[in-house]
């Protein structure tokens, strides 16, 4: 059977000296693992199994055999200022660590790869993208089901394991309190479209960025530590 869809590259594996497994999430087939030929003859150039690249391909699905097959490829929308930009070649290796940590459903989702291409979107054309990784969290964690509820009156302290907001003192467990609370807060409702209007000073974007991974390790079985935010540090300020 074949399939015609829509898919974003998380990461290629080496399986033969013209072969690599490649992990994508698929519009229509979910997260999959597809066996893509390389090499000069026929084969699937490097350029286009970039992480993130975002591509249109058909697929082989047999019931005889584990890995779909790559038919035909093509890059269905190139980035604009991804390739020239180090920041946001950054930001992309940061995306690509999240996804392929936390993508591993082998059914069709819309509303997730909806999700996905917008914030791609985002990370390639936003004109300012300080606040990129925090947004992306948030309204991550709201597709996967943990976004927090907006806090009631006075509740300034985070239970980063109960996921909730409440007043100080109500009950012991992971708490961050103001400012970092407040600008969690604020970010619950904000959405791609307006990076621009945020003004969380560095330092505590960068600290409010590994709480939220820490939220996250807590919430996504098996996450583990995520590599990159380091990096991030150094080149968003």
């Amino acid at each position: 059977m074949l399939h015609t869809t829509r898919a974003i590259v998380l990461k290629t594996i080496r399986h033969g000296d013209n072969t690599i497994v490649l992990k994508a999430l698929t519009q229509a087939l979910g997260t999959r693992s597809i066996l893509v030929r390389t090499g000069r003859k026929g084969g699937v150039t490097g350029a286009s199994l970039q992480p993130l690249s975002r591509l249109e391909v058909v697929l082989r699905e047999s019931a005889e055999k584990e890995l779909l097959t790559l038919q035909e490829l093509r890059v269905a929308e190139p980035y604009e200022s991804l390739p020239f930009d180090a920041v946001r070649g950054t930001l992309a290796l940061f995306v690509q660590e999240i996804l392929y940590r936390t993508l591993h459903g082998e059914s069709a989702d819309a509303e997730l790869y909806a999700f996905v291409e917008e914030a791609l979107r985002a990370m390639d054309c936003a004109p300012d993208v300080s606040h990129f990784p925090l947004v992306l969290l948030v309204r991550y964690s709201e597709v996967l089901g943990f976004l927090p509820a907006a806090p009631g009156p006075d509740e300034r302290w985070f239970d980063l394991l109960e996921g909730e907001f409440m007043v100080q003192g109500l009950r012991y467990g992971h708490l961050m309190g103001p400012p970092l609370s407040d600008h969690l807060a604020a970010l619950l409702p904000v959405g791609f479209d307006q990076l621009s209007d945020l003004g969380i000073p560095a330092d505590e974007r960068r600290e409010l960025l590994d709480r939220l991974l820490l939220y996250f390790r807590m919430h996504v079985e098996g996450l583990g530590e995520i590599r990159s935010p380091a990096i991030l540090h150094d080149v968003l300020g």
